[in-house]
């Protein structure tokens, strides 16, 4: 037989079930299969971690907004510092608005909130959560829309009026007293986060303008969306100088999304273990086998093959069962994402998670580092054998036998 096809006739040889050695293919069967439920963990674990995440930013994005601008030493901006940033960056959309804290009551029941004052018009092309929520193309005076919990937690009818009380004061004779007003509920938002749909609150702009006595085209602050945000950002600061500041929504929620992603990470390296585990089988499978053929090994040393021939037998035996891991590993991933995202397999408490169905979300990139590490762990895995049979001593082995 040539030497080309030597390698090759001798590794399905030694992949086949031997009958009189049971347990040396029992050990490759198993680590064939261990390699191949590490990937599939792995492919599964990351995709639910990058989908809990996604949905987390993506409703964080929507209730945050891309980029906000507030004022650094006066309370308000002007409109003509808003419409001299519409002129400089024309792609972007803009939102200025007003803000102030308050207490939403019913009867003896108080919730916390915050206040925005909006132009409907001008929110809901930057927000889609609350274009979704606007069912008029007009609004009377003193409408608001209000989050959907906020409206279940005090069982609010449509129209229903809810005082509002605001942190600012007015003066009433030798004291102050706390601003207060009723607005009527027309709609509702849904962001997905009941803290949000708790707590915010939009008014319209001029409504509040007049019950906190801001002068009119004067603002607490700016909304701007952006489609790339974080390259925004740096031109925005520029243009508006020491006038304003420029915050986007990443920087306040740093440490929130800093901690999934070292989660990520260190579940990423606990569940490759198991691929390392699963790669010492195939160790110890390619040990047994050259144990037990080692008469073979020394046969074919003496007929002419050469320490790298028998090494490369002995790799591409073990990269064989590895790699047929890797692939069964990948099929079985893909096939338990298309279920958990086909059926409802798990039913999520969405006033919990935020979400009622289990995100999935598994990007190239992820894709390529679990193949890429769990191949590089199978190589090293069929090296180490390899390398030790090169090295046998083919006299020494028939002397002894």
């Amino acid at each position: 037989m040539a030497k080309r096809g030597l390698v090759g006739f001798i590794v399905k040889r030694y992949l086949r079930f031997d009958p009189e050695q049971p347990f040396i293919s029992i050990a490759a069967i198993l680590a064939f299969l261990g390699v191949a439920i590490g990937v599939m963990v792995l492919i599964v674990a990351m995709a639910i971690m990058n989908g809990v995440s996604k949905e987390f930013k993506d409703k964080l994005f929507v209730m945050n907004y891309p980029i906000t601008i507030i004022p650094n030493y006066r309370k308000t901006i002007d409109q003509s510092f808003v419409n001299r940033l519409q002129e400089q960056f024309p792609h972007l959309r803009f939102s200025p608005f007003l803000r102030v804290g308050a207490v939403s009551r019913k009867r003896d029941e108080m919730e916390g909130a915050f206040v925005f004052g909006v132009d409907f018009e001008a929110e809901r092309k930057i927000n889609p959560v609350f274009d979704r929520a606007l069912t008029k193309n007009s609004y009377e005076p003193f409408e608001a829309i209000a989050g959907k919990a906020l409206i279940e937690e005090f069982a609010l009818a449509k129209d229903e009026k809810l005082l509002l009380i605001f942190t600012q004061a007015q003066p009433a004779g030798l004291a102050l007293t706390p601003i207060m007003k009723r607005f009527a509920v027309a709609d509702s938002f849904e962001s997905g986060l009941r803290a949000y749909d708790k707590t915010y609150f939009y008014a319209q702009y001029d409504d509040l303008r007049v019950v906190l006595g801001v002068e009119k085209g004067r603002y607490h602050g700016v909304h701007i969306d952006a489609k790339e945000p974080m390259k925004e950002i740096d031109k925005i600061k520029e243009a508006i100088g020491y006038y304003a500041s420029a915050r986007g929504w990443w920087e306040g929620n740093a440490g929130f999304f800093g901690a999934l992603e070292v989660e990520k990470r260190a579940l990423f390296l606990v569940l490759m273990l198991i691929v390392l585990v699963a790669a010492l089988n195939i160790i110890s499978s390619l040990l047994m086998t050259a144990l037990n053929r080692r008469k073979e090994i020394a046969l074919l040393s003496s007929l002419g093959a050469t320490p790298q021939e028998i090494g490369k037998i002995f790799f591409t035996l073990g990269a064989s069962i590895g790699i047929a891991g890797i692939a069964l590993g990948s099929t079985l991933g893909g096939a338990a994402l298309w279920a958990l995202d086909r059926f409802d397999i798990f039913e999520l408490d969405a006033a919990v998670y935020g979400f009622s169905k289990l995100p999935l979300d598994l990007p190239p990139i992820d894709f390529l580092l679990i193949v890429i590490g769990a191949f590089a762990i199978v190589l090293l895995s069929s090296w180490y054998p390899a390398k030790k049979v090169a090295q046998t001593d083919a006299l020494d082995t028939l002397r002894n036998e």
